[in-house]
């Protein structure tokens, strides 16, 4: 007998599925950039969280977002012990990021997944990219958690470090101490330079720590209730302006187990994100370690909120890889007018438009992430200045355009769900809301764009450094075609001159975005060639070519857009893309040649 309700009218969707056996670009890429040694210990575990993704973590996640936390200001005598209520689903995915799998630790201790060494940025961001298909809101405590361990590490004294660096890094939920960064004040969130939080100086403790006094007020705190917060406040007397900010580590609770001088007076009714708690703080003579030279605290914070930054583009990178599996559950799944609509024109076309942002974004993580482990010398090795170039422009490039894909991508995948889409129930209206906060958090759209053209392409000369990566990736394979190489140059030269010519003169301060934005697509589409172009010759899917060509055509290329001239090959070119058979690379080469 049918089923009488017409359920099996309504289009499935992704929850169920393994998101890392699904995703054969991902495992294409990590082929290319991962030692195999390394990449054969790791499958077990990226299977294990692509199941929790589409399965339990999935689950919670849709539980968590209905239920967000609730403060409570006062115990029940009146004393002012707020603490943070969160629901049961919060607390178990809590439990797998944190105690399972340990991703606020794996980058800086050996032991986590069974690695003898710390994990490498590959590693860490592709569980980073897993996770947050079925949870983004968690991430935020994860990562701030991972770059304020980087920043203790870095430039905590020894004492500083033997206070707290084992419990920031321990998986024992008895012992552990989770992190977080606050910066925002109500004047200043982008000019970091007007934060008006005072430090007074206490002096030396018993411990070796130096101790100082925190008085004002922290506007925007995402995970509020950390264990330890890493903050920027302004010693007194010192300069104004950036220059006489320092960095200090202020811990919830003191080493007596008393509360520390500050309350939290309220969280934040957000738009997204909203099973993680952010809040407002008022700091009245809070005791805070110093981080480093208290004389270069900006500098040093500048190094996490640039880790952050990266991990923002891996964040949207994976959003997008939600909605791209969202949108061809029901492309494939909902019939309308006798046939699947994934068959028709105008939705094949939308489709692609969720497609190609979704790829880019992953090979920017799968670059940016090798360059990452360069600079930084995983595995023992000296690191690379090179490298450290190359990712001081690719981290403010990647988080600029990949966090702003992610907002018309979220909005195509709803609308391909329909009505449907709109409803709670599934997961496209929580990725649109979820998708709003990556162009805000860690610099808005507009800061970043400065911070590429400004800074790394004027000050620091990054993208010629680029430029002569990508070259020496694409123009090296044999199984590129020369004329397509040609093009390729062709693009990253006019792409160069421009971004240059943008950061030489003010006047064009208003083209920061737009260069910016450039420098993301030409890099992509070098990098989508060489990904095809290799794994074809291989004998593998060929199909990144021809994202690297729509690339180059669609946002780097004049158009008219009231011309009805059509491109044959774009065509055939859709058909491939569409169709889950791996695409030759002969099929491939002739369509971009």
């Amino acid at each position: 007998m049918p089923d009488a309700s017409g359920a099996h009218h309504i289009a499935p969707d992704a929850h169920g599925q393994n998101f890392y056996a699904i995703d054969r670009q991902l495992q294409d890429l990590l082929s290319l950039y991962m030692e195999p040694g390394l990449l054969a210990q790791m499958t077990p575990h990226f299977q294990r969280l692509g199941a929790l993704g589409g399965g339990r973590l999935d689950e919670l996640a849709m539980t968590a977002d209905k239920h967000p936390p609730v403060l409570h200001p006062r115990d029940r005598f009146g004393r002012d012990e707020d603490w943070i209520e969160y629901h049961p689903a919060y607390r178990e995915m809590e439990r797998v990021a944190f105690e399972e799998f340990g991703m606020h630790a794996m980058s800086h201790r050996p032991g986590v997944l069974g690695m003898s060494e710390p994990a490498s940025p590959l590693v860490k961001y592709a569980i980073t990219y897993l996770f947050v298909q079925a949870e983004f809101g968690l991430m935020c405590p994860v990562s701030v958690s991972d770059t304020s361990n980087f920043i203790i590490k870095r430039y905590g004294s020894p004492a500083l470090k033997r206070l707290l660096l084992d419990r920031l890094l321990s998986q024992d939920p008895a012992t552990m101490l989770k992190g977080t960064q606050f910066m925002t004040e109500k004047a200043g969130g982008s000019d970091v330079g007007a934060i008006e939080t005072e430090a007074e100086l206490v002096g030396m403790g018993a411990d070796g720590v130096e101790r100082w006094k925190l008085h004002g007020q922290k506007w925007f705190c995402s995970h509020a209730d950390a264990d330890v917060a890493v903050m920027l406040a302004r010693p007194r007397g010192a300069a104004p302006g950036t220059q006489g900010l320092g960095l200090f580590a202020l811990p919830r609770r003191l080493e007596d187990g008393s509360r520390n001088s500050y309350r939290i007076v309220r969280l934040k009714d957000k738009l997204g994100t909203r099973s993680m708690a952010s809040g407002e703080i008022i700091l009245d003579g809070a005791i805070a370690y110093a981080v480093g030279d208290v004389n270069r605290g900006f500098k040093q914070m500048m190094e996490q909120v640039n880790l952050s930054r990266l991990s923002h583009g891996v964040r949207a990178a994976s959003m997008m890889r939600r909605c791209l599996n969202e949108a061809l559950a029901v492309a494939r799944g909902r019939r309308a007018f006798g046939k699947a609509i994934g068959e028709y024109p105008l939705l094949r076309r939308q489709l692609m438009k969720i497609m190609l942002p979704t790829e880019q974004a992953l090979s920017m993580y799968a670059f940016a992430a090798d360059a990452m482990g360069r600079a930084d010398g995983i595995g023992g090795k000296g690191g690379d200045k090179e490298a450290a170039n190359l990712l001081r422009i690719l981290t403010p490039v990647y988080k600029f355009r990949a966090c702003r894909d992610n907002i018309p991508v979220a909005s195509q995948a709803l609308e391909v769900r329909g009505g449907l889409g709109y409803i709670e129930e599934w997961a496209t209206a929580r990725l649109v809301r979820d998708a709003q906060i990556g162009t805000l958090w860690e610099g808005t759209s507009n800061i970043n764009a400065l911070d590429v053209v400004q800074r790394a392409v004027g000050k620091s000369g990054g993208h010629k450094t680029l430029s002569a990566a990508l070259k020496a990736k694409y123009e090296s394979s044999g199984a590129l075609p020369g004329q397509y190489k040609g093009l390729l140059g062709a693009t990253l030269d006019r792409v160069e001159r421009f971004a240059e010519a943008v950061a030489a003169d003010p006047k064009h301060e208003k083209r920061s975005r737009l260069a910016a934005g450039a420098l993301y697509h030409a890099t992509t589409a070098a990098l989508l060639a060489w990904e095809g172009a290799t794994l074809g010759a291989q004998g593998g899917d060929a199909r990144r070519l021809l994202l690297s060509r729509l690339v180059i055509e669609h946002r780097l290329a004049p158009q008219d857009p009231l011309s009805l001239a059509e491109a044959p090959w774009e065509e055939e070119a859709m058909n491939l893309l569409l169709g889950d058979a791996p695409v030759p690379l002969a099929k491939a080469a002739a369509l971009v040649g």
